[in-house]
């Protein structure tokens, strides 16, 4: 039996706002998502425990793996009917499903809790992508970061390389020393996530006419060749047991100085903090390489899409949902658990359990914005469709694990393959 709204007076003030002018309604949710283990659990776990704390019974679906997996069950229940509640979705996907009219609206909560004045300016036109709030930003990560070892780094008096030609002598000079220089794992998203940090990492502006616009000329350009040879030598770098470790395992060997670095985004804050793991003693944070100078920020951000529902409670539901994730209490709760910094402009990060690594994103973050160097994650699904985002990803990985593929033919093969989807 979901809790009444007497349940409420123990909540944040917040909430009433929402939910007031419909007290006989017992809000409930049932949320899909992708979260199914670790910190990542364990982050959603602590809205289910909010949401609940707020009035609302929370049930939850969670797909485990490929995004695509979340997308078939999403449109499986849509066309039977059944449209769920809630759904973790990202980028482009927003506006695609809320194209097709079944998305509902949050003005009234949104308009009620001012998010149109907190909510980061970069995305909230992907939260309303024709004018009205549809979905309810949780996060905001950093995808570009390079985690390097200090005990590899001490032992051989290397600095943090800046460029990737930087990059690669201090490679050089990890392997000539017995060590393994980039810890990896076997997985298109950790194959794609490294190649994102490249591309953008080697040309801003290539990276904006590849990974956001899907530009034909762009993914069979020069530049995107000379990636693919940035890629291929750090392949090179990698050890040979790589297929079937997870990027966790891959985490480890760089905190744990079996490896020199490791890329991955924010999320490895989390994990590595949760395994017991010290910022500045087992691990550094620090940009991934760029050869343009100044502050990078690739930026991936979690968030939840409501859909139409009939049921009063789930109405209610959806609104209570709305207001516990966009409330300055669970940004700095689930944040703190996921490693990544809150979508609100407004919360301080020097309080509240924030690492270093995190205020550092936040900084970089608002550099970025000032230079114009940010940019959306391809390979974490905030710019192009789905499908050629999976069509580039099954490219990239193929490079990756097949050494007799030059640069040329990858860079050939990326712009045929999102050719076909078009």
């Amino acid at each position: 039996m979901a809790r009444k709204f007497i349940a409420l007076t123990t909540g944040a003030p917040i909430f009433a706002v929402a939910l007031g002018h419909a007290a006989l309604a017992e809000p409930k949710t049932n949320m899909m998502h992708q979260w199914a283990q670790g910190s990542e659990a364990a982050a959603i776990a602590k809205l289910g425990e909010m949401y609940e704390a707020a009035g609302g019974t929370w049930e939850q679906t969670a797909i485990s793996g490929h995004t695509s997996n979340t997308l078939a069950k999403l449109r499986s229940d849509v066309v039977a009917g059944n449209a769920p509640a809630a759904v973790q979705l990202k980028g482009p996907e927003i506006a695609e499903w809320n194209a097709t009219g079944t998305t509902a609206s949050l003005d009234d909560v949104a308009a009620a809790e001012g998010w149109d004045d907190v909510v980061a300016p970069e995305l909230v036109a992907v939260m309303k992508p024709t004018g009205s709030w549809v979905a309810a930003p949780m996060n905001i990560h950093r995808v570009n970061w390079l985690y390097s070892s200090p005990k590899i780094l001490g032992e051989l008096g290397l600095e943090v390389p800046k460029t990737w030609e930087e990059f690669n002598a201090a490679c050089d000079k990890i392997i000539a020393a017995g060590h393994t220089c980039i810890a990896h794992g076997a997985a298109d998203w950790s194959d794609t996530t490294t190649f994102d940090s490249v591309v953008y990492g080697m040309d801003v502006d290539l990276y904006r006419k590849a990974f956001q616009e899907a530009d034909i000329d762009a993914l069979r350009s020069q530049g995107m060749i000379d990636a693919f040879a940035q890629l291929r030598k750090m392949v090179g770098y990698m050890d040979d047991g790589i297929n079937g470790r997870s990027w966790e395992q891959s985490m480890t060997m760089t905190m744990t100085g079996e490896a020199a670095f490791f890329l991955m985004g924010d999320w490895t804050v989390a994990s590595a903090n949760l395994a017991g793991f010290k910022e500045g003693e087992d691990y550094l944070c620090d940009q991934t390489p760029v050869n343009w100078g100044g502050n990078g920020f690739i930026l991936n951000a979690d968030s939840v899409v409501f859909f139409n529902q009939n049921d009063p409670d789930y109405v209610e539901g959806q609104k209570l949902l709305a207001s516990t994730i966009m409330s300055p209490e669970f940004q700095v709760t689930f944040n703190v658990a996921k490693g990544s910094i809150p979508a609100r402009t407004d919360v301080d990060l020097s309080v509240g359990g924030f690492t270093g690594c995190q205020q550092q994103g936040l900084e970089d973050l608002k550099a970025s914005v000032e230079e114009g160097t940010l940019v959306r994650s391809m390979a974490h699904n905030m710019t192009v469709l789905q499908k050629f985002r999976g069509a580039m990803m099954e490219v990239i990985t193929e490079f990756v694990a097949d050494d007799s593929i030059s640069p040329e033919e990858a860079a050939n093969q990326l712009a045929d393959a999102v050719e076909l989807q078009s």
